[in-house]
């Protein structure tokens, strides 16, 4: 579609700038954090305690994070190199190896110096590999270890019993907060947090809720990456939630203007799976070259199924960061997943599937083969499956993927006619 005529841009690429600002300032404050000054907590992205660690003055670091930013930045493989050096295996996380290669060599990265934790939280136990990961850095640090025991979904709604459970063990995660930092818990302060994350939240659901739309003026997956650091590392700051008004402010203009990301679109998709960090623009561009954009994709929901009702309530501050713990996408029963994916082809207008397995990641990519199947063969849904890695450059192979995507995205030009879609609000 060409851009409307008479229509100059006022937001053009303003939430990237300002993205990668925050992103800038993020790693500038963590080289400085540290101590008793301001103490700084590790945790996972899915499940996590952010709103509270931050209401007690810590800093918050997610390693899942800085390791997806050294594979883009290609500095990944020397750490993963490095510990497996040290003895950790070839099918050990790709997370894991960065982590614990960048502790060895000194925590320093491109975009500044990660600093050690004093406190570790492991926010998911559903990951076996998470567990022991967070115990080889409570050895290294000498840090305290506090692992919050989530049981899977098993239901749509979280369970009355695994709420109460849940909220049993976070007043006991309070009062170590109170006894390490020597403050007591601020209710008020907590709630003040939350309501900086709800608005967050919602900002981030009407972004999602965009692609909807024909064509869709977001990239669902690949732009939606990006657009994930402050809802997942900055959520509870007034900057987190500022910052999604400007992102759909871009986003509206660009419904006005017609600048959206795939201009012809001809194939609307939803992902399922980590992207492939190492090769991140040559994934990317397979995509783009058929004019295929991702409408939906279920990796941008590690951090939380927000755009599945659910937004933290200030009113209801322990039970609300139960629930989320209980809702998040990696805690989901793959019965849960399944639907989920199901309801995103429906409700965005999808035409195919994608699937990007990790080779280093069992506990996400288990199921993924039986997804697939499913979805074919129950639904009639055109799915692909494809594998590498999202750590390790070393099992993508562009021209394999290059050859399958191509074929894929051909059958589905046989499929049907490949006439771009108008612009029209659903």
């Amino acid at each position: 579609m060409e851009p409307t005529e008479g229509t100059e841009p006022k937001f053009l690429a303003t939430a990237r700038d300002e993205q990668r600002r925050m992103v800038d300032e993020y790693y500038t404050n963590l080289a400085t954090a540290g101590g008793p000054k301001k103490p700084v907590a590790y945790m996972f992205v899915g499940g996590n305690l952010t709103e509270i660690v931050r209401s007690f003055g810590y800093e918050v670091v997610f390693p899942e994070i800085v390791g997806l930013n050294c594979a883009i930045k290609h500095v990944s493989l020397p750490n993963i190199l490095h510990a497996e050096s040290q003895g950790y295996g070839l099918d050990v996380c790709g997370y894991v190896k960065n982590d614990l290669g960048l502790q060895e060599l000194g925590g320093q990265t491109p975009f500044g110096r990660v600093p050690p934790p004093d406190l570790l939280v492991c926010s998911f136990s559903g990951c076996y590999i998470y567990v022991k990961w967070w115990e080889a850095l409570a050895e290294k640090f000498g840090c305290p270890l506090v692992v919050l025991d989530v049981p899977y979904m098993r239901a749509k709604e979280p369970q009355a019993e695994d709420l109460q459970y849940l909220v049993a063990q976070l007043n006991e995660f309070i009062a170590l907060l109170e006894k390490r930092t020597g403050r007591s818990f601020d209710r008020a302060e907590l709630r003040r947090v939350l309501e900086n994350s709800r608005r967050a939240e919602q900002g981030w659901v009407d972004y999602l809720d965009s692609g909807r739309l024909r064509p869709s003026p977001i990239e669902a997956y690949f732009e939606a990456v990006f657009y994930m650091f402050p809802i997942n590392v900055l959520r509870g700051t007034e900057e987190a939630a500022d910052f999604y008004a400007t992102v759909n402010a871009e986003v509206a203009e660009r419904v006005r203007t017609g600048r959206c990301p795939v201009p012809e679109e001809k194939f609307r998709l939803v992902v399922e799976g980590v992207p492939p960090y190492t090769n991140y623009r040559t994934f990317w561009d397979f995509f783009r070259r058929w004019g295929a954009v991702s409408v939906a994709a279920t990796y941008p929901k590690v951090g939380g199924l927000f755009d599945r009702g659910f937004l933290h309530d200030p009113a209801r501050p322990l039970e609300s960061i139960a629930e989320y713990s209980l809702g998040a996408y990696v805690n989901q029963s793959w019965p849960l997943r399944r639907k989920l994916i199901e309801e995103y082809v429906r409700d965005f207008g999808a035409d195919a599937v994608l699937i990007h397995g990790i080779k280093s990641c069992r506990s996400f990519t288990a199921g993924q083969g039986d997804l697939r199947d499913w979805l074919i063969h129950d639904l009639g849904i055109p799915t692909l499956y494809i594998e590498s890695d999202h750590e390790d450059p070393r099992y993508f192979a562009p021209a394999q993927i290059k050859n399958r995507m191509d074929a894929f995205f051909e059958s589905l030009d046989q499929r049907r006619g490949s006439t771009p879609l108008p612009m029209v609000r659903s």
